[in-house]
């Protein structure tokens, strides 16, 4: 893929970031979620390749654009690209007002990233160096130990990232019984997939329940910075198993690994929506706003900090 296509990419998610942003705090998280989705689009169709949508806002019936299938970018004759993406990744936070949503997109060459059903997916994540030390098949125990062992800490001094859901009252019961420390967070697992892989985050290891296509996100972000995860689906119904052997997935209980999840060379950008442990949210000016962003390129594992100051009387955001 060519390397310009990273940097192009930063305008994509800026223009959604900067547009859900100014709904941040004001409860409204369909009217946020709407204007990073208008505003991601509008941008993509200005980039020089021929896109398709196979991680997006849902199937065609349920998203009128973004949609899984859609074809965005400036079509042919450009490079044919498969293109996952969330415009506001924690529509909740940014409504609320809360810390570590953001808008994110990678690429990837046709047929590299999972066709990921809108299920559910256990997953397990790590840093770099930790590979060997998880198997989403073990306990949580078991991969706690095995991660302390390998980063020769006491259990202790780990800590986990969970989503706060019902469905993790007994992984958080257990991870508790080892000595480990939790950070529960209210959304925004794909950031807390990629924090595991920042030591300044505190963060050692993703565990619980999430989005299958938000786990194809966190999959392509992890194979830039040399991080690391697995993923088992878990369909909460009849329609979602269907909707997932429609989608190719012949074993429902297939163990999918990083690669399986994002393969070959993958470009991964996120612009702060909201101030987390990754990104600082975006900050309105008299004359524009500032964004904060990351770029990250698998094939060279260049990773950029891109920080802009958007004058609107110069140039709109999108």
């Amino acid at each position: 893929m060519d390397r310009s296509f990273a940097l192009e990419l930063v305008r994509v998610t800026e223009a959604a970031a900067i547009s859900s942003a100014q709904w941040m705090g004001r409860g409204n998280e369909e009217e946020a979620d709407r204007a990073a989705v208008e505003a991601m689009r509008h941008t993509l169709n200005t980039i020089s390749f021929d896109g398709t949508v196979v991680i997006g806002e849902g199937e065609r019936d349920e998203a009128p654009m973004l949609f899984i299938g859609e074809r965005v970018g400036q079509g042919e004759p450009h490079p044919k690209v498969d293109v996952a993406l969330d415009p506001l990744e924690g529509t909740t936070i940014c409504a609320r007002g809360d810390t570590n949503a953001l808008a994110c997109i990678a690429i990837a060459n046709r047929g590299c990233f999972l066709h990921a059903p809108d299920t559910y997916m256990q997953k397990i994540a790590v840093g770099p160096g930790l590979k060997d030390a998880i198997d989403i098949r073990k306990s949580p125990t078991e991969n706690l130990k095995n991660i302390a062992k390998v980063k020769q800490c006491p259990l202790e001094k780990i800590t986990v990232i969970i989503l706060d859901r019902p469905r993790h009252t007994d992984l958080i019961s257990e991870v508790r019984s080892t000595g480990a420390r939790i950070m529960l967070i209210r959304d925004g697992d794909v950031s807390a997939a990629i924090s595991t892989c920042y030591p300044r985050s505190g963060v050692d290891v993703l565990m619980g329940i999430g989005g299958a296509p938000e786990g194809v996100l966190a999959a392509a972000a992890l194979r830039c910075k040399n991080g690391y995860m697995e993923g088992i689906l878990k369909p909460r119904n009849d329609l979602e198993m269907e909707r997932a052997k429609h989608m190719g997935i012949a074993d429902i209980h297939r163990v999918w690994r990083l690669e399986d999840l994002a393969s070959g060379p993958v470009m991964f950008c996120a612009t702060g929506v909201t101030t987390g442990a990754l990104l600082e949210g975006v900050r309105f000016t008299k004359e524009g706003a500032m964004t904060h962003s990351i770029v990250m390129r698998s094939q060279t594992g260049t990773i950029r900090e891109v920080r802009a100051t958007h004058y609107f009387d110069k140039k709109p955001y999108y």
